[in-house]
This record gives structure tokens, sequence and C-alpha cells, in this order.
């Protein structure tokens, strides 16, 4: 019987026909594979996403197929490139790979949720892909610093490391202001020159120096430094803390002023001194030190004083003994206070007069010389 007078039969061709493309479809699809490692990743608000994604091609023939980009929320922006061009279809030969670079950039303004979307290499193969996005985003300023609060004493300067980042989609120039206490200095660095603004491009950062020096005689206590970033549509403040643990002070005198004396050659002079505390902070373990003429001795009792609260006084003796070959006229010694911050120095003038015992040998000498004349004189005089 003729196939073609049977209609039975021509219902079996067709279905067969219809299986086969069916399974050719299959296998062609199982033979074009899309993939990535990283189908879903977390980022904040502005970040952009590199992909790498690999097209294999499992089939015996080359392919060709279109690559595109399908459910994307609105707003978001992506490129697709293959060696360096930006592509729109990729042919593969058999049993190779190409690999397409995807890159997906996250708007800062943004809800926070979960977005999906899919990256197809025409109807075989498609790849699904989901971006979490941590945080609600927004066109603002940021200024932060790791480390917003330091201690030291007035003479320091404290030296800031701030982070500006402008999270807003347009470049900004940004005016760095400040409004500290009175006395206080305040200076701006960015990449190491003194600036009073700074230009940052869009979803950018800018490292910021502040460097802030407090005035001479400033009282211990807390200070508060407002800093202020700002723009025509955006701003940040930074509010940055000094702590002036107080100023050192130290003055070595006597208690009169007084820094000259007299001593005679040979014998030891005890002066009364004064340490005075003229900061505002404690001063601790303070040492005393002199620098006198040679064989000259110096002493100090006390040897140190543990400590003198600020605007306090604390008494010292220092005892001086000049060399019993110094001759008359006027000596130096300097004497110095000092302890690991600060120090004092006192320059004495000491007058050296010479022993009245010699002084008295010298008249007896005297004496015992024109005794003896006279007495020479009497006695070959008359003959």
């Amino acid at each position: 019987m003729s196939l073609h007078a049977n209609p039975r039969n021509l219902l079996t061709v067709f279905l067969l026909w219809l299986l086969s493309l069916n399974i050719y479809a299959a296998l062609e699809s199982d033979s074009i594979t899309l993939y990535t490692p990283y189908t879903k990743i977390a980022v904040p608000p502005g970040q952009s996403i590199d992909y790498s994604i690999d097209l294999i091609n499992r089939s015996r023939g080359v392919i060709n197929v279109d690559i595109s980009i399908k459910g994307l929320p609105g707003g978001w922006n992506y490129s697709l490139k293959a060696g360096g061009y930006n592509i729109r279809e990729l042919s593969v030969l058999p049993n190779e790979r190409k690999t397409i670079n995807l890159r997906v950039d996250v708007p800062l303004k943004v809800n926070k949720g979960s977005y999906r979307f899919q990256i197809t290499a025409g109807p075989l193969s498609v790849l699904p892909l989901s971006v979490l996005v941590s945080e609600k985003g927004d066109f603002k300023t940021e200024f932060t610093a790791d480390q917003a609060n330091m201690q030291g004493n007035n003479k320091a300067t404290f030296t800031f490391q701030a982070v500006l980042k402008n999270r807003t989609a347009d470049q900004q120039l940004y005016a760095l202001m400040t409004n500290p206490p009175r006395g206080w200095n305040i200076i701006f660095k960015y990449i190491n020159k003194q600036v009073t603004s700074v230009e940052i491009n869009a979803n950018s950062n800018a490292n910021i120096t502040i460097e802030v020096d407090p005035p001479d005689m400033i009282e211990a206590g807390t200070y508060k430094i407002p800093v202020r970033a700002a723009t025509n549509g955006s701003s940040a403040d930074l509010g940055l803390e000094v702590v002036i643990t107080g100023s050192y002070g130290i003055e070595l005198t006597t208690p009169n002023g007084l820094l000259s004396t007299s001593i005679t050659a040979g014998d030891r002079k005890r002066i009364e001194l004064v340490v005075k505390n003229t900061g505002s902070a404690e001063l601790k373990n303070i040492q005393f030190t002199a620098n006198a003429p040679r064989d000259w001795e110096v002493t100090f009792d006390p040897k140190k004083i543990e400590k003198v609260e600020a605007g306090m006084t604390a008494q010292l003796f220092a005892s001086i003994k000049a060399s019993k070959k110094a001759i008359a006229g006027d000596y130096a010694t300097t004497m110095e206070a000092k302890t690991p911050e600060v120090s004092s120095k006192a320059s004495f003038r000491i007058s050296v007069k010479t022993s009245m015992l010699w002084g008295w040998v010298g008249v007896l000498i005297i004496f015992i010389a024109l005794g003896s004349v006279y007495y020479l004189f009497r006695k070959f005089g008359r003959r």
C-alpha cells in the first residue's frame, strides 16, 4: 500500500519529524552554556559590579548567538564586552568558550532589597543573576574620620585623617570650613598641599588631612572642633575632639629673684632655690643638675622633687663649694631643673674672695720684714 495513500502513515511521519526537531532543540540547548560562579552579589548603592561570564559551546558546530540583558531594573546601566569590544552578538567555535565581561552600575538612589535580571545567549541559554542592595541609597555627602578624638598637651599638633565621600551623581567642589574656639589654628591638606576646597568626582572619595594647633596658653580640658565640607546642594559635618592634658611650664629661681652671691675660696655656700610650676599641668619627677667651674662642687637638697601642682612652688637648696685654688673674681654657675616635658636654667654670678687668713699672714710677713730691718739698722747702724 502506498505511503501517500494512508492518512495514518502521514500522521506518523509528521509526529516523528516534530519529535526529531524537539530532540535536536534539546541537544542544542544543552550544548550552549552561560556560566559565572557569582550569581548573587551584595553591594552598597552606587557600586559597580564586574561579572566574568563564560559562553561555552559544547556542540559540534559553530554557534552564533545574540547576547542580551533582560529584566534589569530601571535606572541601572550596563555594558557588555568581549575582547575589548562592546558586543551584542558572539560566535564560538565547537568545544570552545568565550569570556564575556558584564559591568552593571547600581545607581546611587536605590531602595534596599534584592534585584534580579538575566543574561541570555539567544533563546537557548539563560543565566539568572541577582544583586542584593545592602542599604537604601541617596544623594549625599559623607565626612568621616577613623580617629576623631585625640589627647595631648598644648605644645602638640593634632593630625586627623579624614575621608570625604561624594555620594552624588555629579562632580562636586567642596569648600572646607571650620569654626574652632578662639586662638586655635586649623589647616586642611589634600595630597600634601594646604587647601580650602577640594574637587571630587561622582561616587568617589578624597583623603583629607586636618591639622589642629591649640593656643600656647590654654587650660586643660576637652575642646570641640567642628569641621564642614559643603557645596551648593550637599554638605557634611565632622566633629573632632581634642583633650588638652595641660600646658607645661617651669621656672628655677630664688625667693627674691636674686641670682648672685659671694663665696670665699675653698668655702661652701648654701643657696635657697625655688621651683615654680608656671603651666596648667602637674610637673613630675623634677631633676636638678649644675654646670660649675672646674674643681667646684654643687649638690642639691633634695636631689629631686617628685611633683609640683600647677601654679604651686617647691623649695630646695643648692650647696656650692668653691675650689681652694680659686682666685678672686666673678664666676658663673648654671643650675637646671628639668622634667621629661620642660626645663629651666638659672645662671648665678658668684664672686670669689680670698681667705682673710692669708691676708693676716701677709700683714704678719710685712711686720716681720719691717722688724728685721729695724733690728739690723739698730745693730749695725752705730758702727
